[in-house]
């Protein structure tokens, strides 16, 4: 009866040792959850943290045309040859300037031909031309105020549109079976009337233009509409204005701002 009493005694022990064992096991665990959801914690937030840095960070490239002039004007360098059968071209403008004046926004010219030209007309309308007659939009004018504009064109269907600030315009029948042909000089500010000459000051662009896009397809409404709100889009494969190198002639600024 004693050896039994013992015997229960020491099985108790066991039982408690191995309960406390458990216990502290239990809590180290808890202990170490809580550490790990701390860090966590603590991480989400530097993410965070790190994501505002960057946002606040990201600068653009705008060229500032500061006056009239038969001299200035920004070439802007091609990543491939200007040989298209439909085109998205796109880019944020702002101008004071008013009335009844033609007002040049981007000139595509080989030696012998304007192949690709967009023009505000002397009544505001906008409008783009292919080696010869254009295509044109009523829309409100431009302004001192910054505006996204998009133009489209197809080949294929003839189908030309414009997008201001994301809205479209409706469609114009335009060139169809046309081609743009390559070997020319893209530049912004002037309308070259022979190759890189010619200029007129009472057409040159006064004002600001940057984010200069573009690509050798018609792109989605959405994708135009997203590029108008800021959001990231595939980058143009003719002309991605973060990389495009741009040759500067004349008095023309080019300032970095932050988005």
């Amino acid at each position: 009866m004693l050896r039994w009493s013992l015997r229960n005694l020491q099985d108790g022990q066991k039982i408690c040792s191995i309960a406390g064992l458990f216990s502290f096991h239990q809590s180290r665990a808890k202990r170490f959850t809580s550490q790990w959801d701390n860090m966590r914690l603590s991480l989400g937030f530097l993410l965070i943290a790190i994501s505002f840095v960057l946002a606040g960070s990201v600068t653009i490239k705008t060229v500032v045309f500061p006056g009239e002039s038969s001299n200035t004007y920004v070439e802007m360098v091609p990543q491939k040859p200007l040989n298209l059968r439909a085109f998205t071209l796109c880019m944020r403008v702002a101008t004071e300037l008013t009335g009844r004046r033609e007002i040049i926004l981007f000139a595509y010219r080989t030696r012998d031909f304007d192949e690709l030209n967009v023009w505000r007309e002397l009544d505001g309308r906008l409008s783009f031309y292919l080696s010869g007659e254009g295509v044109i939009f009523k829309v409100p004018e431009l302004g001192p105020l910054e505006t996204h504009l998009c133009f489209t064109w197809d080949s294929g269907s003839g189908a030309a549109t414009l997008f201001m600030d994301g809205r479209r315009s409706s469609t114009k029948i335009y060139k169809k079976g046309h081609a743009v042909r390559s070997g020319g000089k893209v530049i912004l500010g002037q309308d070259a009337d022979s190759f890189l000459g010619g200029f007129d000051a009472s057409q040159s662009f006064v004002g600001e233009i940057c984010d200069v896009n573009m690509w050798d397809s018609v792109l989605s409404d959405s994708t135009i509409r997203d590029m108008s709100s800021m959001n990231s889009v595939p980058s143009g494969n003719v002309f991605d204005w973060e990389s495009t190198e741009l040759k500067v002639n004349g008095n023309v600024e080019v300032v970095n701002r932050e988005l």
